[in-house]
């Protein structure tokens, strides 16, 4: 247990263990990486790092282990570790798994009186001075109550670790919350560590990034990733891990959890879409595709997923139309992803991004999805 269990980005895990070695660890970090790249697994082993009772760490401030275990946290080169069985390390750990975490706050949340819902915000927090800071539903941004309630807690000294962990696990901040943020980022407590996840920090007002130490998490190669899937998803034969690995753009987090029938059902109807726009007269295919497509959670998730699955393909077909076949990632229909890319210029997928780019803004403003989606394909028919 430790930071060996991360995969990849080794030079950038050893900078963050040499920072928290040398006790100069900074007071805001951005984690920067693609959906799946291991941004808030690091975040949590630095956070268990930073409060393990058997590492050096402990030691240095405490001169005694705290639990009094015979256990050492492994450290190369002498940088600090975690040992992943003391009482910190355990009860951080149960935050781990954010998705059920979070699941678990809203079901919390939707069992109160209207009244109290509509004043409770969404936190997870498994360990006094750890504080993961989720997206609040439904419009999944940072809400300024929730950087308040950071602002009203990060000053106070902690009991029962060394340091306060902030993780605020996105970077789509409603505007007074990113600036109620400023505030705290201007004036930190030396005692507490904020933690930033961002698959894009350009979405964080400039003045927070200047703030802040940025850590970019590179993908892994496809090669790295099919090897550990083959270790991890025993059920993928190896033409499943080769796509799943390419389809993750070297994420181990997506590759590790991605949903493979899931996927293949919403690609064959982003392929109808696609065709029936490109290439068909009949719509009766793509009228038994788009009536699937309902109002309710189940249907938003639904379309969701289309949606990103056929970014994808048009992703796909403007990688053939340039002749970079090399960067197509559904290659396990490549054949049919070139016979499309033949009908299709260039400004036909620069337009059919940006349709579908209204299709996703519709989805926010409830309009009825398989109207949305029978006009998206209207408005390409050659």
């Amino acid at each position: 247990m430790g930071f060996d269990q991360f995969h990849g980005n080794p030079d950038t895990v050893q900078r963050l263990r040499a920072m928290l070695g040398r006790d100069r660890f900074p007071h805001a970090v951005i984690l920067a990486g693609p959906e799946g790249s291991g941004k808030y697994t690091l975040a949590q082993m630095v956070a268990k790092a930073m409060n393990c009772l058997n590492s050096p760490l402990a030691r240095r401030h405490d001169d005694q282990p705290g639990l009094g275990l015979a256990v050492e946290a492994p450290a190369d080169n002498g940088l600090p570790d975690f040992c992943g069985v003391c009482r910190n390390c355990t009860r951080i750990a149960e935050a781990d798994d954010l998705s059920a975490r979070c699941e678990e706050a809203v079901e919390t949340r939707e069992s109160l009186r209207e009244t109290d819902k509509k004043e409770t915000r969404i936190f997870i927090q498994t360990h006094p001075e750890v504080l993961i800071i989720p997206p609040d539903p439904p419009q999944m941004m940072i809400k300024v109550d929730q950087v308040r309630h950071v602002t009203a807690t990060i000053y106070y000294k902690p009991g029962e670790a060394r340091r306060r962990v902030y993780i605020f696990t996105a970077a789509v901040f409603m505007k007074e919350a990113a600036n109620a943020l400023l505030k705290v980022l201007e004036e930190p407590p030396e005692f507490a560590t904020i933690f930033l996840l961002a698959e894009n920090p350009g979405a964080l007002l400039p003045t927070i990034r200047s703030r802040c130490v940025t850590f970019q998490l590179a993908p892994l190669q496809r090669e790295e990733i099919e090897r550990l899937l083959a270790q991890r998803r025993s059920e993928l034969n190896p033409k499943q891990r080769a796509l799943v690995a390419a389809l993750s753009g070297g994420a181990v987090g997506k590759a590790l959890s991605f949903d493979l029938p899931l996927y293949l059902e919403a690609r064959q109807d982003a392929l109808t879409l696609l065709s029936t726009a490109l290439l068909a007269q009949d719509h009766s295919a793509l009228f038994k595709v788009t009536e699937t497509y309902r109002a309710g959670a189940e249907g938003k998730e639904k379309t969701d997923r289309l949606i990103r699955t056929t970014y994808g393909l048009l992703r796909d077909l403007l990688a053939l139309k340039s002749g970079t076949a090399e960067l197509v990632r559904n290659r396990d229909i490549e054949n049919e992803l070139s016979s499309m890319a033949r009908s299709a210029e260039f400004a036909w997928i620069a337009t059919a991004s940006r349709r579908l780019g209204e299709v996703e803004s519709g989805m926010r403003r409830n309009l009825l999805r398989n109207l949305s989606l029978d006009s998206f394909v209207a408005a390409l028919e050659k």
